[in-house]
């Protein structure tokens, strides 16, 4: 008997943002119909601004719960927060409202996979300082996800093609990174990183964990983390049969990623893993002075559901003006179908 399709709850991001249009842009793709059945979780009324901004010709189906989404492939079905002033939404501008109302999808969408009502959750680009400035205090989707599911520990993964960079420490700032490198932490999410394959698929994972410090602190002549906190994280792993390599200086360990000797890399700080996997999946058009493409995808490894991502933000510098890629949340879907199927 074939599965049925999984119920992907999608959040629309900060509605002054692309996240509306770019949900949109991805819904009008038959693929993603084909793999899953997807629900927009956001306001309607934003959400019909965003087809036209996208120029996709769905139709805006809202409902109060999940059960009532019909999810035919020529609309978008919307679980309707009523919670966008989209008359006066201004695109490209911070604001609280529009911060309060992204936050309120992602507690939905939570909610949702918490109770089996949806079999996975991709989110939307939300903008920090709209998110603070409605007051909730959080660095980002990962740490809302974290608390809301009382997860301890977790990790955030990127993914572009094979490249697969996840991560042990992630908003913080520099001078606290030192101290979280602890063989502890570094040994959680070695392992999380090999679970993490295994749900894709790959079985016996090849894990290369980056140096914290300079050439991997060259035998210690630049930093002790290393000998003190990772290689012996590398080593427990290795006695409970991960195949993890390293410490690995990172600028020597993405190169030999990139070329397929790794299936994932383990990356010490946020920009020592963002900057490798943006390079790639990241192509910036000088000559239209916009976005070639913007690819990649956002897995939080370590929850009790499934959360993928897209691997940028809110673009409030080109909101509205219907010429952001659907690229990355077209693979979030994708991914967050597979690993639906998996489970």
């Amino acid at each position: 008997m074939a599965k049925a399709r999984p119920i992907v709850g999608i959040t629309m991001g900060d509605p002054a943002g692309i996240g509306p249009e770019i949900a949109a842009r991805a819904l009008a793709h038959d693929k993603i119909h084909q793999i899953c059945r997807p629900l927009i979780i956001g306001d309607a009324g934003a959400m019909r601004q965003g087809t036209e901004v996208a120029g996709v010709d769905l139709c805006v189906r809202p409902v109060a719960q999940v059960e009532e989404a019909t999810f035919q492939p020529d609309g978008m079905d919307v679980l309707d927060l009523r919670n966008v002033d989209a008359v006066h939404l201004k695109p490209g501008k911070v604001c609280a409202s529009a911060g309060n109302a992204a936050f309120e999808a992602i507690e939905r969408v939570i909610a949702l996979a918490l109770d089996g009502r949806v079999d996975a959750t991709v989110t939307g680009p939300i903008h920090k300082e709209a998110l603070n400035a409605a007051g909730h205090k959080y660095a980002g989707h990962t740490e809302i996800f974290a608390q809301y599911t009382q997860t301890e520990d977790y990790a955030m993964l990127l993914v572009y093609g094979d490249l697969r960079v996840i991560h042990v420490t992630t908003h913080i700032p520099l001078r606290q990174v030192s101290d979280s490198v602890t063989k502890t932490r570094v040994l959680k999410v070695i392992e999380l990183a090999h679970g993490g394959c295994c749900k894709l698929g790959i079985c016996e994972p090849r894990i290369a964990v980056a140096g914290l410090n300079p050439h991997a602190s060259d035998g210690g002549l630049f930093g002790r983390e290393e000998r003190e906190q990772i290689a012996p994280a590398i080593e427990a792993a290795r006695s409970a049969g991960i195949k993890a390599e390293g410490p690995i200086p990172p600028d020597t360990l993405f190169p030999r990623a990139l070329g397929g000797h790794f299936d994932i890399c383990v990356a010490m700080y946020h920009d020592q893993g963002h900057i490798p996997l943006k390079m790639v999946g990241f192509r910036w058009d000088q000559e239209k002075s916009r976005w070639e493409f913007v690819n990649g995808v956002n897995i939080t490894l370590g929850l009790p559901i499934i959360r993928t991502s897209v691997d940028h933000g809110t673009a409030f510098d080109i909101a509205g003006k219907g010429i952001a890629s659907a690229d990355s949340m077209i693979h979030a879907v994708e991914y967050a179908a597979t690993l639906a199927y998996e489970r």
